[in-house]
């Protein structure tokens, strides 16, 4: 398996990465550790999953103790529904910065083509789905924000030097083609959920027509899938275990694309030979 995709811009996108969305805080520093002791180099967070404090503190860690150089890393965050008005778009990547302690992200993404109503860093952070969860009724606050006018403010994250790459997700064809037609700096990289019950061939295809790297979320199956397909225990569905019989250990990892494992697998991982896939010679650029 190839070890990174190669990006239009030249840059190497480390091919297996690690999700940090919903692992538990306390022992989130310590995780991180171990997942690049082990050889991960690709590490996908975000302002909504409330932990970049404590990956942060473990990428510091790792640095510190000399397990890996800055430029072997790649650190991705994304920006949240909340602060997609332009004046808001840098404090929010600078937040993340911070939190993450580091100077340049490898790639921002915008998290969702939503436009929430804003709430200050003071008020609530990460400010999640609702813009009141004390309300009687909690809901969202939806504003009327062109997606170009947030992708214009992602652009000068990029020419600022704050952000190597900038990307989107969860977009369908439509959407990433009026993104296309409209900006300056094209996608560097399509996140999106993609396994063996979400093949989204169509996607595929047009990334691949229009050089977009494709990073596939929950590559072994979503929650609501491995309910359905799966076992009362989790396991996987029954057609992917048998590909990963007839194919390997990973059945999740093709060379097109970049899948994210979540790191309370770190074991597994280490044992059916993620890990090994994972620790790559070539630099994050």
């Amino acid at each position: 398996m190839s070890l990174a995709l190669s990006l239009s811009d030249g840059g190497r996108f480390p091919s297996v990465g690690l999700g940090m969305w919903k692992m538990p805080k306390p022992e989130l520093p310590g995780l991180v550790r171990e997942a690049i002791r082990l050889g991960y180099r690709h590490l996908d967070c975000a302002c909504d999953y409330g932990n970049e404090p404590e990956v942060g503190a473990g990428l510091s860690a790792a640095l510190r103790d000399g397990l890996c150089r800055r430029d072997e890393l790649w650190v991705t965050s994304k920006l949240w529904n909340t602060y997609h008005e332009p004046k808001h778009v840098r404090a929010a990547c600078e937040r993340s910065l911070r939190d993450l302690k580091l100077d340049v992200l490898d790639l921002y993404l915008v998290h969702f083509p939503i436009a929430l109503a804003y709430v200050p860093f003071e008020v609530r952070y990460p400010p999640e789905w609702f813009h009141d969860p004390k309300a009687a009724e909690p809901a969202m606050k939806p504003i009327a924000v062109p997606y170009a006018d947030t992708w214009g403010a992602m652009e000068e994250l990029q020419r600022a030097g704050l952000v190597k790459r900038i990307g989107v997700c969860n977009l369908n064809i439509s959407a990433l083609r009026d993104v296309l037609a409209s900006c300056s700096i094209r996608p560097a990289v399509h996140q999106i959920e993609l396994h063996p019950y979400l093949t989204q061939p169509r996607q595929l295809r047009y990334c691949a027509q229009e050089n977009i790297a494709v990073s596939a979320f929950s590559p072994l199956g979503a929650v609501v899938f491995t309910a359905r397909h799966g076992d009362a225990r989790g396991k996987r569905p029954r057609r992917s275990r048998a590909h990963a019989h007839r194919y390997g250990p990973r059945p999740h990892a093709r060379a097109d694309r970049a899948p994210l494992g979540r790191a309370t697998r770190l074991r597994r991982h280490s044992e059916n030979g993620v890990t090994r896939a994972a620790r790559g010679k070539s630099r994050a650029l």
